[in-house]
């Protein structure tokens, strides 16, 4: 399911996933295909890893990463989590072939 909320988005993103809703800051971009299948991916993620353990890892690597980078955008964006969504975003078709915790080939030091 999908919801708009401009204020449960938060600033500098347009949307992000929640199991098992998908939030998005605008309504039109509930039509963009790319940010929906990115947050999917992410609700598939957390479904493997029973919701709870994922928000847990997710925010560890966060803080590795930040420890690691010294910069939010750059930490953000090389979560092995967030590497799979935005590698495969773009195929629609990601989530029919995608192996059960496929994320774990995106942990790597960059």
């Amino acid at each position: 399911m999908i919801i708009v909320s401009r204020y449960l988005v938060p600033k500098g993103y347009t949307g992000f996933a929640f199991f098992p809703f998908v939030f998005v800051k605008h309504a039109q971009l509930r039509k963009d295909a790319c940010l929906v299948n990115h947050e999917k991916i992410h609700l598939r993620q957390q479904l493997e890893l029973l919701i709870v353990p994922f928000y847990v890892l997710y925010i560890g690597e966060f803080l590795v990463r930040l420890f690691q980078f010294k910069v939010w955008n750059l930490a953000y964006k090389n979560i092995s989590f967030e590497r799979e969504a935005y590698m495969n975003e773009s195929n629609l078709h990601y989530l029919n072939d995608r192996s059960f915790w496929c994320f774990l080939k995106y942990i790597r030091k960059p």
